[in-house]
Parts: C-alpha cells; structure tokens; sequence
C-alpha cells in the first residue's frame, strides 16, 4: 500500500500539489473560525438551580426546598451524581451529567421536572431559577469601575441598567455578575416608640408604604370616536414624597410615615465588596456560554465598552484587570514565533550540508501543512484550540521536521549519486529514470519513518485513556502532536 501511494503521489504531482495548496488555505481560513480557549474543557455538563427562600433559616430551607428539589431531580437521564448547599435564605442543587451529554437536552429534562415541583414549595419561596449555561473556564473577564466624583449606588445605577444590558447582548456571554453593588432603596425605619405612642401596630406601616409605591392601570375613558387610558402616576419621587404618605388618621389627623419613621434613601446592608486600584468599587464578571470563543468575545466586549465610554463620563473602566484571551494571543504568537524559528532552522541546515533549495522548501512546507492538517481534523472533532493543543503541535514541530528531513535528504543523496554516474548530460529517458529513482528512494526509508511514527502514536495512546481532571487536560496534547 505504500509503495502504491508514494507511486501514485508521483504520477499525480501536480493534483498534490494543489491539494496541499488547497489543505493550507482551507486550514488557515479554519483556524481563524476556530474557538480559542485558555483550557480544554475538563469539567462534565452541570445544570444549576437556585431558590431564594428570605426569611428562612438553613435547616428550614435545607429540609422545606433542598430535599424536595433532590428528590423530584432523581433519577433524570443521563444523570450522574447531585450535589446541593443550603445556605440562610438560599438553596443550590447542582446535577452533574456524564461526559458527552447534550447539556440543552439536559437542561430540558431538569426544567420538567423542576415545573412539577415548584408548585409544592413553601410561599416564602421564590420560583427556582436554573442558572444560564457556563463553561468550565467561562469567565472571559473581569472589568472594574471606579469613579471620583460619583458615588458606589450612582456607579451601580449605571452598571446595573446601562453597562450589563448591553454586555448581555454581546453574542456569546452568558452572564455579567456585579461585585460590590449598593442597589438604591427607600428605607422606613420604624421607631418603636413614636409607633407604640401613635398607637399603631408595625404591619399598618408596611401596608401604607406598599400602598404608596404600587403601580396599578387606571382603566380607561370612552369617547364617541377613541378610547383614552387613564394613566395612574405613583406619588412617591423623592423620600419626602414617601414620608407624607399616611398610614392612619387619628382624631380626624391624619398620622404619616415620618412621624413614626425616618424616611431616607440608602443601599441594603452589603454582603460584598468590590476594591479597584485600592479605592472601593464595582467588579463585573463577564462569563461566557460553553460554546463561546473567548477570543471573539473579548473583542465583542471592548467594542461594546469603546460604544458605551462617550455615556461614562465621571466613571473609570478599567477592563484589563483578568483577561485569558491576553494569555490565548500570546500562546498564538509563541506557536508562530516557533514555527518560524523552525522553518529557518531547516532551511539554514539544509542549506549548509545539502544546497538544494527545492529540498529546503519542501521540508519547510511539511510544517504548516502537518499542523494546519491536524488543526482541522480537531475542529471537525468538536475541540477547541487551547494551551494543551498548542503544546501539543509546538511538540510535534521537532518530529514533523524530522520526518521530512529524512526522506527529502535520502532523495537528494540518491539524485546526486545518479547524477555522478551519469554525468550532467540528460537524454530522452532521464525523466523514468528519475521517477524511479525518487520513488525507491522514497520507499527506502518510508518504512523506517512510518514505523517511527507509529511508535511515537502507541507511546502517547495511554494519554488518550487517562480518566478524570488528567485525562481532560492531556487528552488534546496528546492528540494534537500524534495527529500532526
């Protein structure tokens, strides 16, 4: 079989050589498509869901919503173990599935059966929310925001209704979490002695101010021609307006929230902090959908940011604090600086021991057209390309160029001794004479590499198997420099 495939390369040069020609450009324009990532991804599908309970404590939420949700997840396809943490006033069940499970399908599994069971949860509960679908190493980075004049819930303001909405809408992210937000509340604090001397109980006052801010429709007006809609306007704009709100009337007077309250606007007691170049404020964490190429959605993200900075005056968005897709362009740069380092090296040796330019081009070829080979049969497999894939070819680098040195410099040497004993003469059957004499060469050391190169593939083949974290991160190395 090889020397049928080493013959019919030759007979057919020509249509290799446009083959090759094609599998570069082919292989270059799929690189640039390909999803680039910090780290394969080691983790199996995990499917997420979180139920706020307030007010609960944590053997309550554990025993009235973890237990529940576990035992109504049980048994869901594809299902390979259940971890869940209860927490004061928050529940998390995690589903970890087995390797290679379609984790939309599963997804659409968990949201079945959730449907079923979040009708028999406790009031106090809030609807269990399945978290968006993540990656492994699906945080692509992390922006921070400062500001010297602007307050934190001013700068929360702006992240939480300007600057997530439109990272969300950035194609690929999944999430933007905010570190250390001061949301903006109104805040009755209730004075238990002015309440007690009014004669008023703590449940009329919160009634009143949820009164005071409810948005409801106010019906409409029908005219002979139109209908009009009767628009209700809230009274409450500043913590003045809800402080004149009244609660109750007392000896025909009428008795308002801030005569048994103070009235301010302030944030909720935090429970975390955000500190940006040593002066408190807001970290948002931009995370990735499993499918997403970091590098794209990094370029996305600053585009976004570069749109949004004219409307940020007053803020400083500083988006270089953690940034993998930093660490992806220079392990591409390192991979091209390797590449070139090896092209020059075969060419300055085969120049300096052989003079044959064609030799020297041909085994320089060999490199990208070995990589580029078997970058596409990873994309076809689905594979990202990672810091364990780029080891993997900058490794094969040394073997590619060997293997090629090997059988271009035994076909020069045949050449040269067919030219010593011929003369530089050439007649009409030279060129059967040198078909023959590159094919036989060719085929005297094909054997040799060939069997060398399957040495190196059964030497990495346990790699292939390792189970567990190993496997996954060693796996693409392995398969990156056998394929190529």
């Amino acid at each position: 079989m090889m020397s049928w495939i080493v013959t019919t390369s030759l007979r057919l040069r020509l249509l290799v050589v446009a083959c090759a020609a094609m599998l570069l450009l082919g292989g270059v324009e799929v690189a640039r498509q390909a999803t680039f990532d910090v780290f394969p991804e080691f983790a199996p599908p995990v499917v997420e869901i979180q139920t706020e309970a307030p007010g609960l404590s944590t053997e309550e939420v554990e025993s009235l919503v973890t237990v529940p949700l576990e035992q109504a997840l049980h048994g869901a396809s594809w299902l390979a173990s259940i971890r869940s943490k209860s927490v004061l006033g928050l529940s998390s069940v995690v589903l970890v599935f087995e390797d290679g499970t379609d984790l939309l399908r599963a997804r659409q599994i968990v949201q079945e059966r959730l449907a079923v069971e979040a009708a028999r949860l406790p009031a106090v509960a809030h609807p269990p929310v399945m978290l968006p679908p993540l990656s492994a190493v699906s945080r692509v980075m992390k922006i921070g925001i400062t500001s010297k004049t602007m307050s934190q819930m001013e700068m929360t303001e702006v992240a939480k209704w300007t600057i997530r909405p439109r990272l969300m809408a950035v194609k690929g992210v999944a999430n933007v979490a905010i570190w250390g937000q001061r949301d903006r509340q109104y805040q009755v604090l209730v004075d238990p002695a002015r309440l007690l001397a009014h004669g008023l109980t703590l449940d009329a006052v919160t009634r009143a101010a949820g009164d005071a801010v409810v948005v409801a429709g106010g019906g409409f007006i029908d005219l002979p021609n139109q209908r009009l809609a009767v628009q209700h306007l809230a009274g409450v704009t500043s913590a003045d307006d809800l402080a004149r709100t009244v609660v109750a009337f007392r000896g025909g007077a009428p008795i308002r929230l801030g005569d048994v309250a103070e009235i301010r606007v302030d944030h909720p007691a935090p429970i975390g902090d955000a500190v940006v170049n040593d002066v408190p404020g807001l970290l948002l964490i931009v995370e990735k959908q499993p499918w997403g190429n970091t590098l794209s959605v990094t370029q996305d993200v600053d585009a976004a940011l570069a749109l949004l900075a004219p409307g940020l005056t007053g803020m400083e968005v500083d988006a270089t604090i953690f940034r993998p897709a930093t660490f992806i362009d220079r392990s591409l740069a390192n991979l091209r600086d390797a590449l070139v380092l090896g092209c020059l090296l075969v060419v300055v040796v085969l120049f300096a021991f052989f003079y044959e330019w064609r030799a020297a081009l041909i085994s320089v070829v060999t490199i990208p057209l070995s990589l580029l080979a078997a970058s596409l049969v990873l994309y076809a497999m689905g594979n990202t390309i990672n810091t364990m894939v780029l080891a993997g070819l900058v490794i094969a680098v040394g073997v590619v160029v060997d293997d090629a040195i090997i059988d271009v410099e035994n076909i020069a040497r045949r050449l040269r001794l067919w030219r010593l004993q011929r003369g530089t003469r050439h007649e009409a059957d030279e060129s059967e004479s040198l078909f023959a004499i590159v094919r036989d060469a060719s085929l005297e050391v094909r054997s040799a590499v060939v069997l060398a190169s399957l040495i190196v593939a059964l030497v990495l083949l346990p790699v292939c198997f390792l189970p567990g974290l190993a496997g996954a991160f060693f796996r693409p190395l392995a398969m990156a420099y056998v394929l190529a």
